[in-house]
């Protein structure tokens, strides 16, 4: 069946996440380097990045509401040739319910954004991607699911049936790259996208 949907993950699939992680390492009083290699370290040793706040003695701050400033250059031009063809378009990532209003209020012409807070459960759950095709509104083997990490997007994307698309870019794109065979689609930037789902 071919895919009539797209859906992309968010954090740097498409919105570059620099400015987020700058404001939590100032709001916990650390080097942005070290709050960076801390997060680093754990992403590739396969742990919840999260955990680099207990590691550094902080809470997890309120991070800032994105903004159209804070998405890659390609991430709008590619919403707009995938709507122009015809291709019904999702936000849904891994984000706190703040995030959902906040990517709402940058006018993107797309048919839904969820948080994973807002519908309880996280990638890489299969449920996380059962909900993903009830707001699609279609079956799973009609979806792309667009993201930058193997363990969090792929695998379970494919798993659920849907079709695959990971992007290099971002801390896991570029340490899963190396696994990224197991995608049905590999990107280096969504100006390919349209033209690979074709």
């Amino acid at each position: 069946m071919a895919v009539t949907a797209v859906v992309f993950d968010v954090g740097e699939t498409l919105v570059d996440e620099t400015r987020a992680w700058r404001a939590a390492a100032e709001h916990g009083g650390v080097p942005e380097f070290t709050l960076f290699a801390v997060v680093g370290g754990l992403a590739a040793r396969g742990d919840d990045h999260r955990r680099a706040f207990e590691l550094l003695g902080f809470s997890p701050p309120r991070l800032p509401d994105v903004t159209l400033d804070d998405f890659y250059p390609d991430a709008v031009p590619c919403l707009e040739r995938l709507r122009a063809s015809g291709y019904a378009i999702g936000l849904a990532g891994n984000q706190p319910e703040h995030a959902r209003e906040a990517l709402a209020g940058c006018g993107l012409d797309v048919d839904f954004i969820a948080t994973s807070t807002g519908w309880g459960v996280e990638k890489p759950s299969a449920e996380f991607f059962l909900r993903v095709c009830g707001e699609a509104g279609r079956a799973a083997s009609e979806i792309a699911y667009v993201g930058d990490r193997i363990d969090n997007d792929i695998t379970p994307a494919r798993k659920a049936g849907m079709t695959a698309v990971f992007i290099r870019r971002g801390p896991w794109g570029y340490m899963h790259a190396d696994a990224a065979g197991t995608a049905h689609v590999r990107i280096e930037s969504l100006d390919e996208l349209p033209e690979a789902l074709e």
